[in-house]
C-alpha cells in the first residue's frame, strides 16, 4: 500500500482551521483489510493503536511466559518484539569512531555492556568486542550494527530510528542501501519556521515523523503552526510525536494531526509525551507506562503508544479491543 500524498495546498485550508477554532475531523474507517502490509499500517490512522517498543523489548512479559529480562536495543529483545506481535521497534543509532553506526543509547558503554568508554573513542572491532548486559546479567551477544538489525527485521516489524549525533544523512544512506525503507520510520525536530522536513534530504526517501514539544525543558513556540506546515508535505508524514507538549497545546495539534489523517504518537514513560500529563495518570497510585497512563492517551487521541512494557500494553488494546479498528475519541473537548 502506497501513502496517499497530502498536497501542500492542503496547508492553508488547515490553517483557517485553526482560525476558525474548529474541532478534530474524525475518520472514516479505512476500507482496506487492517495490517495489510507494515507500511500500510504505520499510515493507516484507522488501523487501531500501534505499540512500539522503547528500545526493544527488553522487559520481562511474564502473561507470555517470558520471564527474563533481555539487554536494550539487542537482537535478542528484537526476536522477543517478534514473537509478541508488537507493530515497531524503537532502537538508538551511534557512531563509532571508525565511523561505523552501532545500536546503542548512551554516549558511553558504561551502563549496557561490560565495557566502559565513549562510543565516539572506540572502533568498531572494540565496540563489537563487548557484550551487552541486562538486570538478568551478562549476555553473549554483542551491541549490533544498525546493518545487522535491519536485516533482522526486514519484512517482520516497523523500526524507529531515534538518531543520537547528527549523523542522520549516513542513517538514510544505510537504509535505503539495506532494501528496509519500506519499513522504517525516522524523526527530528522541525524549528517553528521549516519548511515541511518530509521532503527534503534526507528524509525525503524515508517514512519521516516530525517531533513537536519542548526543548531541553522550553516550551515549543506555536507547536501548531508547526504541526500544521509538517503535515503539508507531499512525502506524507505518518505521525506527529508529542514531546514534553503543554496540554494548552495540545487541542491544536491534536486537530492539524487529525485533518490530515494523521497519527499522533505519544511515549507512556513518566516525563515524556503530554506536559503535565503524568500527575494525573498517577492519581490513585497508578504509576506512568501503565493502564492509567494508556487508557488517558487512547482517549485523548493518541494511537502510537511508546513503551516499556510493550506485552502489557498489548494486553491491555486486546482487552478493550482496541486493535485493527480506530479508537473512540473520548475527550474530544479535554
Amino acid at each position: 500500500m502506497r501513502p496517499a500524498r497530502f498536497p501542500s495546498r492542503r496547508l492553508a485550508a488547515i490553517a483557517a482551521a485553526f482560525a476558525a477554532g474548529a474541532g478534530p475531523a474524525f475518520a472514516e474507517v479505512s476500507a482496506d483489510p487492517p495490517g495489510a502490509d507494515l507500511r500500510g499500517r504505520l499510515y493507516d490512522w484507522a488501523d487501531g493503536v500501534l505499540v512500539v517498543a522503547h528500545r526493544a523489548c527488553h522487559a520481562p512479559a511474564p502473561s507470555r511466559g517470558m520471564t527474563a529480562a533481555l539487554p536494550e536495543n539487542s537482537l535478542a529483545a528484537l526476536d522477543r518484539c517478534l514473537a509478541l506481535g508488537v507493530d515497531m521497534v524503537e532502537i538508538d543509532i551511534r557512531r563509532t569512531a571508525d565511523g561505523a553506526l552501532v545500536v546503542l543509547h548512551d554516549p558511553t558503554v558504561n551502563r549496557t555492556t561490560d565495557g566502559h568508554g565513549r562510543v565516539s573513542q572506540m572502533s568498531l572491532r572494540q565496540v563489537q568486542a563487548l557484550r551487552l548486559k541486562s538486570p538478568s546479567g551478562r549476555s553473549g551477544e554483542a551491541p549490533p550494527t544498525l546493518e545487522a538489525f535491519l536485516a533482522r527485521a526486514q519484512g517482520r516489524i516497523l523500526v524507529n530510528l531515534d538518531v543520537k549525533e547528527p549523523i542522520a544523512e549516513q542513517v538514510a544512506q544505510i537504509v535505503l542501501a539495506s532494501g528496509a525503507a519500506g519499513q522504517v520510520l525516522v524523526k527530528a525536530r522541525p524549528e517553528p519556521d521549516a519548511a515541511p522536513m518530509a521532503d527534503l534530504p534526507p528524509y525525503s526517501g524515508l517514512a519521516f515523523m516530525p517531533m513537536v514539544g519542548a526543548v531541553n525543558g522550553r516550551a515549543a513556540r506555536d507547536p501548531a503552526g508547526i504541526t500544521a506546515r509538517q503535515v503539508s508535505a507531499e512525502n506524507r508524514v505518518p505521525a506527529i510525536e508529542l514531546c514534553d507538549l503543554r496540554r494548552s497545546d495540545f487541542k491544536a495539534v491534536r486537530a492539524a494531526a487529525r485533518l490530515a489523517r494523521v497519527r499522533l504518537w505519544s511515549n507512556a514513560l513518566a516525563g515524556k509525551g503530554l506536559k503535565g500529563f503524568w500527575a494525573r495518570a498517577r492519581a490513585g497510585g497508578a504509576a506512568a507506562d501503565g493502564r492509567r497512563t494508556w487508557a488517558r492517551l487512547v482517549d485523548d487521541g493518541v494511537s502510537v503508544i511508546q513503551t516499556n512494557r510493550p506485552a502489557a500494553l498489548l494486553d491491555y488494546l486486546d482487552a478493550r479491543s482496541l486493535r485493527g479498528r480506530a479508537p473512540p475519541l473520548v475527550n474530544a473537548a479535554l
